[in-house]
């Protein structure tokens, strides 16, 4: 069967290389030059089940309601004129009623688990580098309060077969010696042995490459004009370069996935949230962490990458403005200055914003679209690298007329 993916994130790149697996003629288009050069260029790195809470909780809407006075919020919600922030938002309010939390971050911690199993899978089938950090992550807190609090509900991750250990400070700083300078301006931390880091962007692109030496086709720099659709089905796909046709269609665009699949009838729940990364290099510093986590107190991220740390934090409401300046940045290199002050050259930051194609519920969207040969993964939010080889192989079996090996409850297009 020949199979046209729309985008080269993370999300679409692994989707054509189960596809590849399954024996299908794949072509791949992107309007970017190269590969994982939006969503997945310089994200958090974090493939982290442990992690994996829904956005949308019981504290969100006063995180965002102080927001509007105060610029250092994790979450943080701009005003604007656009009425898709506002259909987004009610729904995103609705999803921070306990019981919906407790129903979708277990939906997310089930697929961030199969999906880190088939990453595994794919590493071991392919060889592809991306300066993999396995050893788990920690999950720091500095108050009290806020431990005890992130204690009480790790129980929805354990349940659903997530390892997790809480540690004191003694034992985070011999998990991550790093923090042994450190360890007193933090209570304590829970420690996932199991999650892992590394750079989704070389994954992506080594993936890529590697694809395409086995006969998938990528067309880069190639803009999606508009769908031919005819009798129930898509006909092709207009694009600047000419039309292009297959037998069935992945819709991964991210952010732009809701603006392509409208004029087919189709209403995604997807918002952009804008996040912020920084990354620095380690050279010629001694003190560099082990194993990459978060500072909770701070919902600041950070990852070893190689050569390079990267640190990420906030989620900006703001639509489509990918813009920035410094002083967005200020807040993150400050914690993680606090808590790793000899673990980076802080004075030569490479600055990156950008865009998470975000559901209500946290969750991403699969199965097909209004069209029986159009299929969708999509909205895989904050945890698009974490979610990406699992979203894959579900819609390479859904493609295929299999089973998924999870149930997708939540998880499918309504129309």
């Amino acid at each position: 069967m020949k199979v046209i993916v729309m985008g080269s994130g993370v999300v679409g790149v692994t989707t054509a290389y189960c596809l590849l697996k399954d024996g299908h003629e794949v072509t791949v288009v992107e309007r970017h030059d190269g590969a994982a050069d939006e969503t997945s260029f310089a994200n958090a790195g974090l493939v982290a089940p442990g992690h994996a809470y829904t956005w949308a909780s019981p504290k969100a809407p006063k995180i965002l309601l102080k927001s509007l006075w105060r610029n250092d919020q994790a979450l943080r919600f701009r005003l604007r004129l656009d009425p898709a922030l506002w259909s987004w938002s009610l729904k995103f309010l609705d999803n921070c009623r306990a019981e919906r939390v407790a129903v979708n971050t277990a939906r997310k911690v089930r697929l961030c688990l199969y999906s880190q199993d088939m990453l595994h899978e794919v590493v071991e089938d392919t060889g592809v580098a991306f300066d993999g950090a396995k050893g788990g992550l920690l999950y720091l807190y500095r108050n009290p309060a806020a431990f005890e609090a992130g204690v009480a509900k790790m129980k929805i991750l354990t349940d659903n077969g997530l390892p997790l250990e809480v540690v004191d400070r003694d034992r985070a700083a011999a998990i991550d010696p790093a923090l042994q300078p450190t360890k007193d301006r933090i209570v304590g931390g829970i420690y996932a042995p199991s999650d892992e880091s590394g750079d989704a962007r070389l994954f992506t692109r080594n993936l890529a490459d590697w694809c395409a030496e086995r006969g998938v086709r990528f067309l880069y720099g190639t803009t999606i004009r508009g769908v031919e659709t005819a009798a129930g089905e898509v006909t092709g796909l207009l694009t600047d370069k000419g039309r292009l046709t297959a037998d069935a269609y992945v819709l991964a665009l991210g952010c732009q996935s809701a603006a392509l699949a409208k004029p087919l009838g189709l209403s995604l729940p997807i918002y952009p949230i804008k996040g912020y990364s920084v990354t620095v290099p380690v050279a010629g510093r001694n003190n560099a962490p082990r194993i990459g986590g978060v500072d909770e107190e701070n919902l600041v991220a950070y990852a070893p990458m190689g050569d390079r740390l990267r640190i990420t934090a906030t989620a900006d409401f703001a639509g489509y403005d990918k813009r920035h300046s410094p002083a967005d940045f200020q807040t993150m290199l400050g914690a993680a200055r606090d808590l790793f002050p000899d673990a980076a050259d802080y004075s030569r930051p490479s600055y990156w914003a950008g865009l998470r194609p975000m559901t209500p519920e946290g969750t991403p969207i699969f199965g097909r679209g209004r069209q029986r040969n159009l299929f969708l993964n999509t909205g895989h939010g904050h945890m698009g690298w974490t979610m990406s080889c699992g979203s894959a192989r579900i819609t390479a079996d859904l493609i295929a007329g299999r089973t998924p090996a999870i149930p997708l409850d939540g998880m499918q297009a309504v129309h």
